[in-house]
């Protein structure tokens, strides 16, 4: 097994899909290979953004998904930390863990979609379309993320019911944590988008069932992935 500072030494090119899909896997990789160790200390921000050439957000934004990943724990004042070879069974998600959301989105955000066909205005149609549009353009994963959080609020604002709309706005941050994941690791941005137009399409033709089964496939195409990503455990070889 290297030392982590050979490993640090090394200088990484970043050009494929997003700085922080690419940083997040590398680390990522280093942590399930055993280059970096358990109990290992990771470097600092500053450290692993000279390394690979991109800015300290960028870092962030990778570390943010290996923890909630359970690779690793920041602690407070002494730094971030390797604790475990393979994904947590339970991936965190802000105040509510994956199974929370796994469970209580479809309740929700399926007959939140089926009452936005039947209720929604002129401008939350145009909204969702505006939205649905600049997702489509947008390369930058975190504001992706902000995007794709804010479709869902505006599906549960159209849909006429303050109890869902509520319910995911309170839960738009956990919802957030995972979309970010979930892109970091499957890469999903290209279709979870063809999947909100395909909701946004029955939402505009006001099809009540329509837009109930596009979200109920949306929703499952992302306990999917949340569940694969969960389940993944590469064996590292011994060394």
């Amino acid at each position: 097994m290297r030392d982590m500072g050979s490993w640090l030494s090394e200088k990484q090119e970043i050009h494929r899909r997003n700085a922080a899909e690419a940083v997040f896997e590398d680390v990522r990789t280093a942590i399930v290979d055993r280059k970096l160790a358990l109990g290992t200390r990771l470097p600092s921000e500053v450290q692993l953004a000279e390394r690979y050439g991109v800015s300290r957000a960028i870092v962030r934004e990778a570390l943010r998904s290996l923890q909630t990943l359970g690779f690793t724990q920041t602690k407070t004042g002494r730094g971030t930390f390797v604790v475990s070879e393979s994904p947590a069974r339970q991936l965190g998600g802000g105040a509510y863990s994956a199974r929370d959301l796994i469970e209580a989105r479809p309740c929700i955000e399926i007959p939140a979609a089926g009452w936005a066909a039947l209720r929604r205005s002129k401008e939350q149609l145009a909204s969702l379309s505006s939205l649905c549009d600049r997702m489509d353009d947008e390369e930058d994963v975190r504001t992706w993320v902000r995007m794709d959080a804010a479709f869902h609020g505006e599906i549960a604002e159209a849909s006429g019911n303050a109890i869902f709309r509520k319910v995911v706005a309170d839960v738009r941050g956990a919802l957030s944590t995972q979309s970010e994941l979930v892109e970091h690791v499957r890469g999903r941005r290209k279709a979870s988008n063809a999947e909100h137009r395909r909701i946004l399409e029955a939402v505009a033709a006001g099809t009540e069932e329509d837009a109930r089964v596009a979200m109920a496939e949306h929703l499952l195409e992302v306990k999917r992935s949340i569940i694969g990503i969960a389940d993944e455990r590469r064996t590292a070889p011994k060394v």
